[in-house]
């Protein structure tokens, strides 16, 4: 019989990767040394593979990206439908963490925008006007959201944006785990953090990887069904599952509502599939409410979602990088890594500026884990802070949790205005580029506002010192 392979094939070659990776990590000092994922490692593997010798073979790299755009959607329902710590937040942490990546937001978005405006003036006309937004796309959304969001921009007529958006993220992540290092280090040598809390970073397991043989395993998740009946993790699984089967369709209901209204309609509905993992995340909100609300919501374990999350996240960091097309990303390296460059250098020095003097605790941990899901995942942000905050002792991790639900929220109507530009493009008119710009402005006044108010007197102190240097 005729059966379909591709999908597992794809998996079996990623696993295989994710195996070859993980060997590498644990034997080569560099990976170890920069603390780089294995999930990346894996993809840059792959990268030329899918480029240049699966097509042969019949394997392509677009089914890649499909992959992609599916597990970052199980990721954001996993993460809808794990409950909050209980733990109460310290005064001001949550929302100055929020004010903090969302800050980013309009940073990268400005500069990704003037810096298209200017190429688009010169020397690459043909650059199609949301170029830019690919920048905070890549960098503080994620791989999986550029892909999605940039590909659902062939509906404006633009070929190839979700692959460029996919190599934004994959610079993203290297300047994460290069600049990362740099900053610990750098705050190691300025007295910005003590040598006492980067002993982690010496233990062997850390470095490498994996837990030394003989070691006293950490456990991952604890079970909640009987497994007779029904394998905890089969549960959890099963639940995530609804909730994206939702997702669809409620998507599908508004792609046919949506038809009503022509052209205009239809291209929206392309543009909410892109958008597919915000109402991931709201299915997975729902259910977990609805779960509540009918007291089975201790059904559902947190460790084990955060097994599942991490599943798909390592295998979306994975195939996404590996579905780069070379071909597409040739023909933009220049404005790719002149941006890229540029935004990198720049979220790294406002995330310093701004976070040594909004907080007023655990300064330097807070500070990056800002920079690394500025320019990466909640994944590798946390990756560094484990340099320095191994068993998450302190509330950063906690309070990022917290955040992250405001944040969200914040990032909708930004996501959602991001196809302004693309009007330009096809119309020529530049009101909706400078409205978008306008948008990016509007955020950094926001949350440079809100910065007056919480950093206080250290607003107006030490303004050209890169990290305020009071201890608090």
């Amino acid at each position: 019989m005729n059966y379909q392979w591709s999908v597992f094939i794809n998996l079996g070659i990623i696993s295989i990767a994710l195996l070859v990776a993980t060997f590498i990590r644990a034997k080569v000092n560099f990976f170890q040394r920069f603390l780089i994922p294995n999930s990346l490692i894996a993809g840059f593997i792959l990268l030329p593979l899918y480029n240049f010798v699966f097509p042969h073979l019949g394997l392509n790299n677009i089914s890649l990206g499909e992959l992609a755009y599916h597990l970052l959607s199980l990721s954001f329902v996993a993460l809808s439908l794990k409950a909050l710590p209980r733990k109460k937040p310290g005064k001001g942490r949550i929302f100055g963490t929020t004010l903090s990546v969302i800050f980013q937001f309009g940073v990268q978005g400005f500069i990704g925008l003037i810096l298209t405006f200017v190429f688009i003036k010169t020397i690459r006309p043909d650059l199609f006007h949301s170029f830019g937004y690919l920048l905070p796309l890549g960098f503080a959304q994620g791989p999986g959201q550029a892909y999605s969001i940039g590909s659902s921009w062939t509906s404006f007529g633009v070929e190839g944006a979700g692959s460029i958006g996919l190599t934004f993220a994959a610079l993203g992540f290297i300047i994460c785990s290069f600049g990362g290092m740099f900053i610990i280090n750098h705050g190691l040598k300025h007295r910005w953090i003590s040598r006492e809390e980067v002993k982690y970073l010496n233990k062997e397991s850390v470095k490498s990887g994996i837990r030394p043989k003989g070691s006293k395993p950490k456990p991952g998740s604890f079970l909640t069904t009987q497994t007779e009946a029904i394998d905890t993790l089969t549960i959890n699984g099963a639940i995530i599952l609804l909730g994206y089967f939702a997702a669809f369709l409620v998507l599908k209901g508004l792609e046919w509502a949506l038809g009503f209204l022509g052209p205009t309609g239809e291209q929206l509905a392309q543009t909410f599939w892109g958008l597919n993992f915000i109402f991931a995340s709201l299915m997975g909100l729902l259910l977990r409410h609805f779960m509540i609300a009918t007291d089975t919501h201790h059904i559902v374990d947190n460790m084990t979602m955060n097994r599942l999350s991490g599943l798909f996240v390592d295998l979306m960091v994975t195939s996404s990088i590996a579905a780069i097309s070379i071909v597409v990303v040739k023909n933009y390296w220049l404005p790719i890594v002149t941006i890229a460059v540029v935004g990198g250098v720049a979220t790294c020095f406002t995330t310093m500026w701004y976070s040594s003097r909004i907080f007023s605790d655990h300064r330097f941990l807070r500070s990056l884990l800002v920079f690394g899901v500025s320019t990466g995942t909640l994944s590798t942000g946390l990756a560094l802070l484990r340099v320095v905050d191994p068993d998450f002792e302190t509330p950063v991790a906690t309070d990022y949790t917290y955040a992250s639900g405001i944040t969200f929220l914040f990032a909708l109507p930004y996501v959602l205005t991001m196809n302004l530009p693309l009007h330009t493009y096809t119309t020529g008119d530049y009101k909706w580029f400078w409205l978008a710009v306008g948008v990016n402005v509007a955020y950094l006044l926001f949350s440079s506002i809100f910065f007056f108010i919480y950093a206080g007197k250290r607003s107006f102190k030490h303004k050209s010192s890169l990290w305020y240097p009071e201890e608090l």
